[in-house]
């Protein structure tokens, strides 16, 4: 049966449970909006000792399905007091899901300033002090003393500067293959995270078992059929790839729905300016990549590299929510 971790900041105690049979049937973002609904106290402060973070892969994570390789966090969020759930590319989810977990919980607050760094791995979890210089460092750096330290290819979620002063829009960063950042971007879960003093959980997937299939056979012929139906649709199979999830903003500016001035207008003027169209163009003129996976397995690959006049990399995933 599936792994259900729960790792208590406050005592430093950490359980390794059976998935209670409540949550059997859910995973991904219907396990942590669920999990919070039911174990967080609807009152309590978001930044507070009975707040929970939990991390949760899907049930296709860790296979060969395409497109399978995204992180569900949940918790209470300090930017809208309501149920938050955030999701993120990356390596992390997939770690999580060869390694048999179900789900990862963070409880309780520690006392004092001290930072921890939360190690997942086969033999157990530790909860490591955090080395003083990763504290206060951006998300970047971050990742690379941590890889440095716990190994080239772990699993790194990370917390930068806003998430440990608890800012109420800070994001939760994880590694992607290359070593950039994908981000759970919404609700202000980074500040969730840094009130539980985590500047960072490592996840090391060495002799993992594998998501086991029943049927093999049967489940290589639906995840080619899902593949294909992706790649020859023409939004996930050509817009998405060649524009990004920016591709949106000229198509709803021409329906009208584009959220302008605080949503009082649905239209503007100068849409193409921001959309994906221009953004691609810009790329390419520089050098750029229009088109990258945000975690392996991804077969739209919707994300980007976008760089600077001198073809410098600065950022991936510009999306259309942020534009």
């Amino acid at each position: 049966m599936a792994k259900f971790i729960r790792i208590d900041m406050t005592s430093k105690e950490v359980r390794v449970d059976d998935c209670p049979e409540k949550y059997a049937g859910l995973a991904g973002r219907a396990l942590t909006s669920n999990f919070v609904a039911e174990e967080v106290k609807p009152t309590c402060h978001p930044l507070g000792k009975n707040n929970k973070l939990i991390f949760a892969p899907g049930f296709l994570t860790g296979t060969g399905a395409a497109n399978s390789g995204r992180i569900s966090c949940g918790a209470k969020s300090p930017l809208t007091g309501g149920i938050k759930e955030s999701n993120s590319g990356g390596t992390f989810s997939q770690k999580m899901a060869r390694m048999g977990i179900k789900a990862l919980v963070f409880e309780g607050l520690p006392s004092g300033d001290q930072y921890f760094v939360v190690k997942v791995a086969m033999d157990g979890v530790t909860i490591d002090d955090a080395p003083l210089e990763i504290v206060g460092m951006g998300n970047y750096d971050a990742i690379k003393a941590l890889q440095d330290k716990y190994g080239a290819k772990v699993g790194v979620a990370v917390i930068g500067p806003a998430g440990e002063m608890r800012l109420t829009a800070a994001n939760i960063s994880f590694a992607d293959p290359d070593g950039n950042i994908r981000s759970a971007g919404r609700g202000g879960l980074g500040a969730v995270m840094g009130s539980k003093k985590i500047k960072a959980v490592v996840i090391d997937d060495t002799d993992a078992p594998g998501v086991a299939i029943s049927h093999p056979e049967a489940f290589k012929s639906a995840a080619k059929r899902f593949a294909k139906a992706l790649t020859t649709h023409p939004v996930t199979g050509k817009g998405l790839g060649r524009y990004g999830t920016n591709v949106l903003v000229n198509i709803l500016n021409e329906a009208g729905g584009l959220p302008t001035q605080n949503f009082r207008r649905g239209r503007n003027e100068w849409a193409n300016d921001i959309g994906g169209e221009t953004m691609t163009a810009t790329m390419e003129t520089r050098g750029g990549k229009p088109t990258h996976g945000c975690h392996p397995g991804c077969i739209m690959r919707c994300s980007q590299h976008y760089v600077d006049k001198g073809g410098k990399y600065i950022t991936s995933g510009f999306e259309y929510e942020t534009i």
